[in-house]
């Protein structure tokens, strides 16, 4: 049979077809979570996300060590404070659980690079991520708090800030913060497009932020939205941010496109807990390669038009790609 193209040609063996990729992966778009639990001494399992852990300040820098051996260089931090009230105020403290993990990590590890997550869901009673009027999430008089936990991060160390609160105008408020303080270079990952998703249910077990009343259709994003999410993008981009993110990953890989496609910005997706523990529960029960779906699940957000992935995963994703299984 007399064909021209034959596109098998480039699929023969392993060689070429690693010659041909069109998606490329590296460690250094990795980004893994920390959580940092400011009543824990030493290390304890999170019953939701087999194979993680909740680290004390005095046991933060063994979850760093592993990073580092795995090749990942970045984490971003979430803290379960010791005390909680209305307004967050753990949040912003000089000695707060966040505060705490960044000064000791730097201190042993000063070019691990830490990003932290800029929220009040974990620091409230109430668990929504900001101040409430009744029942309400008083959008402007959060953003002055949301601008005080960041600056607080950064003043302890921290390399990055992402407010992931969906507030109209935080991303304004924190850059106007900052750089009033002299944090001008301190670059802001802006959770732009945030889906009020049912995949964070793990996580708000780990974390300790499930909301006592409603939930937060108010503030996070439409699932059934896509324009929005362009909308959202292009806000945050007005108003100073470095990085875009869409959260999660896998159900909004339409969105990653599209927002990737739209603005020239670095794009950074998250692989939430849900996506996470439904990887591992399928495996758990024999049905699935865990290996096989975690490489392939991480490599459609990259291929979707993500630069960089937080997921809990990263440390077996970044030995993957060192063994050429991925990337």
């Amino acid at each position: 049979m007399e064909l021209i193209q034959r596109p098998r040609r480039l699929r023969g063996n392993d060689a070429v077809r690693r010659l041909c990729r069109e998606t490329r992966m590296s460690p250094d778009g990795l980004i893994y979570p920390i959580f940092v639990d400011e009543t824990l001494r030493g290390v304890r399992p999170i019953e939701a996300l087999p194979g993680q852990n909740h680290y004390g300040v005095d046991s933060v820098c063994q979850a760093v060590e592993a990073c580092l051996e795995a090749g990942v260089n970045h984490g971003i931090l979430f803290g379960l404070p010791a005390t909680k009230d209305a307004v967050g105020t753990s949040a912003w403290a000089e000695d707060g659980v966040v505060q705490q993990a960044i000064r000791a990590i730097k201190q042993k590890y000063p070019d691990f690079y830490i990003i932290t997550d800029v929220c009040l869901c974990e620091y409230t009673d109430h668990g929504h991520c900001g101040i409430l009027c009744g029942h309400e999430v008083d959008n402007d008089k959060t953003l002055k708090v949301l601008a005080k936990t960041a600056l607080s991060h950064v003043q302890a160390g921290a390399d990055m800030v992402a407010p992931s609160d969906m507030m109209d105008g935080r991303v304004a408020a924190i850059r106007a913060t900052l750089d009033e303080h002299g944090h001008q270079t301190t670059p802001i990952m802006a959770y732009s497009a945030k889906y009020a998703s049912a995949f964070y249910g793990p996580f708000r077990s780990a974390a300790g932020s499930a909301p006592s009343f409603g939930d937060r259709r108010g503030y996070q994003m439409d699932p059934h939205n896509r324009k929005e999410a362009l909308k959202e993008c292009a806000l945050d981009i007005e108003e100073g941010a470095d990085i875009i993110m869409v959260k999660p990953a896998l159900s909004y890989l339409d969105v990653i496109r599209e927002c990737s496609d739209a603005y020239d910005l670095p794009m950074c997706a998250y692989q939430v807990s849900g996506e996470y523990a439904m990887i591992k529960a399928t495996a758990a029960a024999g049905l699935i390669n865990e290996y096989k779906v975690m490489c392939e699940a991480a490599l459609s957000v990259f291929r979707a038009g993500a630069n960089m992935l937080i997921t809990y995963f990263a440390k077996e994703l970044a030995q993957a790609i060192r063994k050429g299984d991925i990337g």
